[in-house]
């Protein structure tokens, strides 16, 4: 693709991107870097972690963006610690007259809702893991290709510690982006008091469909022809293996790390810089980009050891200092 061209589909596929968002904020306020950040995990074929106590419009937020994609898929899934991983895969039934059919579950959809995931059993989190990694799902004896395209925004709860289990270190690996949830501003608040899907319905927001099912299997393969520069490879394999052997790179937080990041978060690293580049109508990353998405990429697979554990360690801590030491190559 000449270089023209690219631009061209990069300046296309951002402005929809940007009318996504606009769409989306009719009914979510003050929550623009989330925004973000859910659009560039998508676009790069990715799954989103949020995490964050209840009430912050986690939710409400894939709801809104599957209002603004036009013929796709939804399906929410409430997790519980009674489930089996074919309520969410599906099941082989026998009918007398009809024989073995397969019934698939919910998890055949273009976007998923995970609903407080860390609820559900370990059965569940592995048949969960499959289907973020693979794109795919194992019903009996046969294996399902899922719908294309295929994105899960799993939710959870930090606060409670009975009838949970936390996720598998495998499995949050499989997440591209892991977003914190934070408070609004209290300028925010006061408009969300009146604009609220408890007051208004979703459909009350009139919200529109500006992009289709191709338009997001497009922008996944545009995102990975935007160009990134050698040194800035060498940047983002720096920052990683800072996670790693910080001691080489003066990391003080580092003493509390027991494990870092493996090759995929250079891959989800270098990825993510990519759209945020394209979000930006660039069809070159720089190393503001990479910075930009490193503490949603890095925060969960920073593994601490137990002395970090018990000082309440937060692993942004180390991200923020890793962005300080690491020198742009």
């Amino acid at each position: 693709m000449a270089d023209r061209e690219l631009q061209t589909r990069v300046e296309e596929y951002s402005s929809k991107l940007r009318q996504v968002k606009d769409e989306i904020k009719k009914g979510l306020v003050g929550q623009d870097t989330i925004i973000d950040s859910v659009l560039k995990c998508l676009v790069c074929n990715g799954n989103v972690l949020m995490e964050g106590v209840p009430g912050l419009a986690k939710t409400t937020l894939i709801l809104l963006l599957t209002q603004t994609v036009g013929d796709c898929k939804f399906q929410r899934i409430q997790f519980t610690p009674d489930m089996l991983p074919t309520d969410i895969t599906g099941v082989t039934v026998f009918e007398e007259k009809k024989g073995f059919y397969t019934v698939k579950g919910p998890i055949f959809a273009n976007f998923v809702l995970g609903d407080e995931i860390n609820r559900a059993p370990p059965k569940v989190q592995s048949a969960m893991l499959q289907a973020m990694q693979e794109k795919q799902v194992t019903i009996g004896r046969k294996t399902y290709n899922l719908p294309n395209p295929f994105f899960v925004l799993a939710t959870q709860n930090p606060l409670e510690d009975k009838g949970v289990y936390p996720l598998p270190e495998a499995q949050v690996d499989r997440f591209l982006f892991k977003i914190e949830v934070t408070y609004p501003a209290k300028k925010d608040e006061i408009v969300i008091i009146d604009q609220n899907i408890t007051v208004k319905g979703i459909v009350d927001f009139n919200l529109e469909n500006v992009i289709s099912l191709e338009d997001i299997l497009s922008m996944q393969e545009i995102v990975k022809r935007v160009h990134m520069s050698d040194e800035i490879g060498r940047y983002i394999v720096s920052m990683v293996k800072a996670t790693r052997y910080p001691e080489e790179f003066n990391v003080k937080t580092g003493r509390y790390v027991q494990w870092g990041g493996s090759p995929r978060a250079s891959i989800y690293l270098s990825l993510a810089a990519r759209a945020t580049a394209l979000m930006k109508e660039r069809t070159f990353v720089l190393p503001e980009d990479v910075r930009n998405v490193a503490p949603h990429v890095l925060r969960h697979r920073i593994i601490l050891n137990y002395e970090g554990k018990a000082k309440g360690i937060v692993t942004d801590e180390i991200v923020r200092e890793i962005l300080k030491r690491v020198p742009v190559i």
